[in-house]
């Protein structure tokens, strides 16, 4: 159900940095930038209340350096409890793609992030956590 106030009023460089991000992103209208700001806060302050939420990790890095895929595993194994999947991808000939589905806490996914995220060798990695 969508329900439309009218009435919301922004200072001048304010709205000139709203329309920036909806120029930047891709956004069709202020609105849906609006919403998409409100939503991310919404999941950020159930990220900090530590309720459970879902995710992924990704990661980027050689395929070449054989000890950051041991110590991948041996981490994800570690926390096998809240690892739905674990998928990996070869990107090119030197470079893969790793995606590590997940549930849980938002502490653990962050905990867990933060460790494979760390492995010497990482390229690239993030966590993108949502409500559940």
């Amino acid at each position: 159900m969508s329900v439309s106030r009218f009435g919301v009023s922004l200072e001048e460089e304010l709205l000139k940095s709203l329309d920036a991000y909806v120029q930047n992103n891709g956004f069709a209208n202020r609105s849906q930038a609006i919403r998409y700001l409100i939503e991310k806060y919404t999941v950020e302050q159930k990220w900090q209340c530590d309720n459970v939420v879902a995710g992924a990790i990704t990661l980027v890095y050689d395929h070449s350096k054989k000890d950051i895929r041991i110590k991948s595993t041996d981490i994800q194994i570690e926390y096998q409890d809240v690892i739905l999947s674990s998928q990996h991808y070869h990107l090119n000939e030197t470079n893969c793609l790793e995606i590590v589905a997940v549930k849980g806490t938002s502490h653990k996914l962050t905990e867990l992030s933060d460790k494979l995220i760390g492995i010497k060798g990482i390229q690239h990695g993030k966590l993108i956590m949502s409500k559940v």
